[in-house]
């Protein structure tokens, strides 16, 4: 179960496509209270989130996912347009475990969601 949240709409049903063809269950939304709103009615074994996203942005999702009982369980991949230098090791703070910058690899992105290294 994938829980995928960008507020650039199209790239978010793009992404769950994909994750759908490789047999993926997804939910998506495009901010982050929904994002935890579906977390928690759904609660993912992997929540791919965009950083930039109104409401709560995605270090803010992950925060609130780390607190829940259930939360230790989720792979948190975060997904950003900002470069490596933007974010001095937020994502890893935020409690993420994978961090990708857009453009998104998809074996990447397919490799960070079944949490093995690409090949």
């Amino acid at each position: 179960r994938v829980l995928l949240a960008d507020d650039n709409a199209d790239a978010a049903n793009l992404l769950a496509l994909l994750l759908e063809s490789e047999g993926h269950t997804v939910h998506t939304g495009f901010d982050g209270i929904t994002a935890m709103a579906l977390a928690e009615a759904h609660r993912p074994d992997v929540m791919v989130l965009d950083i930039g996203m109104p409401g709560a942005n995605g270090y803010e999702v992950a925060r609130w996912v780390r607190e829940q009982p259930w939360g230790a369980a989720v792979r948190l991949v975060a997904v950003t347009g900002w470069g490596i230098e933007h974010d001095g090791g937020q994502a890893l703070d935020a409690g993420f475990d994978v961090r990708l910058v857009k453009p998104v690899d998809m074996a990447q992105l397919l490799a960070a969601v079944s949490g093995s290294p690409p090949g």
